[in-house]
C-alpha cells in the first residue's frame, strides 16, 4: 500500500476571555502534534499570551507532548496559539484486501505476550470516560459477525455509527456521558468516538481516543475560508502485529488517511484534552477556538510517498 504525503501548516487558536480579573492560573496544554510511523511534526512552537510566570514541557505516559504553564498575576485574557508544521504520510487503507479475523485479535491481546500486543491491551479496559457494558457488545455484534476480518468489521462499524447517530453541535457538552449519547443517538466527533471506543472495548478490542485536525476542502470554485476548521476526534483500533493500529472516523464514515492530523492519543477525551487548567477569580469565561489546516505546495521533486 503506498499514498503520498501532504504537508500542513496548522494554526490552533484558544481564546478565554473574563469579565474580571484573574489572579492565579494553572494550565496544561495538549497541543503539538506527535510524530509516528504516519506523520512527522517537523516544526512545532507553543505562544502564550499574556507570558506564563512558568511554562514547561514533558511526555506524557503515552508519548504525547504536554505544556504546564501557570499565572501569578492578574489578566483577564488569555490566548494560546499553537504552530505546528506537520507532513502526514498514511497508506491507503481502501486497497486492503485481507486481515485476520476479529476474533483473533481478542485472543491475541488477551493472551498478549508481544510487546506490541501487550501494549495495545492496555486500551481494552475501562477508562474514566468510556465503560463497557452488554448493551455495546450487542450493537457492536451486529457489525462483527463471526469470522469476519478486523478491517472489514471496523469499517462496518464506524459506516453504521455514521448512519445511527446524528450530528448535533447542541445536544451534548463537554461532560456527557457515553450512556446518554448512546441512548439519544445524537452528539458531536467526541461522544462518537468515544461510543465506538465503548463498543470495541465492549468485544474485547483495544481502542483509543485520537485528537487531531481534519482538513476540510471548499465548495468547488470557492477560496477557502481560513479558520473554517475545528478540532476533531477518532478512533484507533488494534487490528494486530501486521496491520497495527487502524484509525477510523465515525462521523465522516471513512478510515482515517491524509486528511487526518494526530496531535495525541489516549485512553478517552480526559487524558488528552487541548486545554485545562484551575483558576481564581475572573468569573464566568467565554471560549473562542480556531483552527486553520493549511495544506502547503511542495516542488515535484520534493514530496515524498510512503510504503506498507
Amino acid at each position: 500500500m503506498g499514498s503520498r504525503s501532504v504537508l500542513y501548516q496548522i494554526t490552533h487558536i484558544t481564546r478565554y476571555s473574563y469579565p474580571q480579573s484573574v489572579s492565579v492560573c494553572h494550565n496544561v496544554a495538549c497541543l503539538t502534534p506527535r510524530t509516528s510511523t504516519v506523520q512527522t511534526c517537523e516544526t512545532s512552537r507553543l505562544r502564550v499570551y499574556p507570558p506564563p510566570a512558568t511554562m514547561s514541557e514533558r511526555t506524557d505516559f503515552f508519548g504525547n507532548q504536554i505544556h504546564h504553564f501557570s499565572f501569578h498575576e492578574g489578566f483577564q485574557e488569555l490566548t494560546v496559539r499553537a504552530q505546528s508544521r506537520v507532513r502526514v504520510m498514511r497508506p491507503d487503507l481502501t486497497t486492503l484486501s485481507s486481515s485476520p479475523a476479529w476474533e483473533e485479535i481478542v485472543q491475541a491481546v488477551t493472551s498478549a505476550v508481544s510487546p506490541d500486543a501487550l501494549n495495545a491491551y492496555q486500551f481494552a479496559f475501562d477508562s474514566p470516560r468510556v465503560m463497557m457494558a452488554n448493551a455495546y457488545r450487542e450493537y457492536g455484534l451486529t457489525c462483527f459477525t463471526p469470522n469476519l476480518p478486523i478491517h472489514e468489521a471496523v469499517r462496518e462499524l464506524t459506516r453504521r455509527v455514521f448512519e445511527d447517530f446524528t450530528f448535533d453541535t447542541e445536544a451534548t457538552h463537554v461532560s456527557t456521558t457515553v450512556e446518554e449519547v448512546f441512548e439519544n443517538r445524537r452528539g458531536v466527533c467526541q461522544d462518537f468516538a468515544h461510543v465506538m471506543i465503548a463498543i470495541l472495548r465492549s468485544l474485547g478490542l483495544p481502542a483509543r481516543y485520537v485528537s487531531g485536525y481534519l482538513r476540510t476542502s471548499p465548495p468547488p470554485g470557492e477560496p477557502r475560508m481560513v479558520g473554517a476548521d475545528v478540532s476533531h476526534a477518532w478512533v484507533s483500533v488494534w487490528c494486530g502485529h501486521e496491520l497495527g493500529w487502524i484509525d477510523a472516523d465515525p462521523t465522516n464514515n471513512v478510515l482515517v488517511g491524509n486528511d487526518h492530523v494526530t496531535i495525541a492519543y489516549g485512553r478517552d477525551y480526559s487524558d488528552i484534552t487541548p486545554v485545562k487548567g484551575v483558576y481564581i477569580g475572573g468569573g464566568p469565561h467565554s471560549l473562542k477556538v480556531s483552527v486553520d489546516v493549511e495544506p502547503l505546495t511542495e516542488p515535484a521533486n520534493q514530496q515524498s510517498s510512503v510504503a506498507d
